[in-house]
């Protein structure tokens, strides 16, 4: 499954074994800037470890999916699997059931 989203929201997982982020590739890049995916929160004056932190302190490091809003720094769990990440897109309003309607 593809997920298409706005570049500043970031995926987040929570593993047994720790957290990493779900990075793809910029497909619209409006302002033409260097974008190098492995660090793309430096863009928002952040690390990776700020997101987990602030994540951990949230969530209580819960297993699963999160997302993270890097512009405008806003939080949320999405749950245990990768499609429950499409639904939390929608419930906040980012794309469709159906996209190409």
């Amino acid at each position: 499954m593809t997920i298409i989203h706005p570049v500043y929201w970031q995926i987040y997982i929570r593993k047994p074994d720790g957290w990493c982020c779900k990075t793809g590739a910029v497909f619209y890049n409006p302002n033409n800037q260097a974008v190098d995916p492995d660090n793309f929160c430096s863009l928002y004056n952040l690390t990776h470890e700020d997101v987990i932190i602030e994540l951990f302190r949230r969530y209580h490091g819960k297993l699963g999916y999160y997302l993270a809003n890097l512009r405008d720094k806003q939080y949320h769990y999405c749950g245990l699997e990768f499609k429950d990440v499409r639904t939390k897109f929608l419930e906040l309003g980012i794309g469709r059931v159906d996209p190409i309607k």
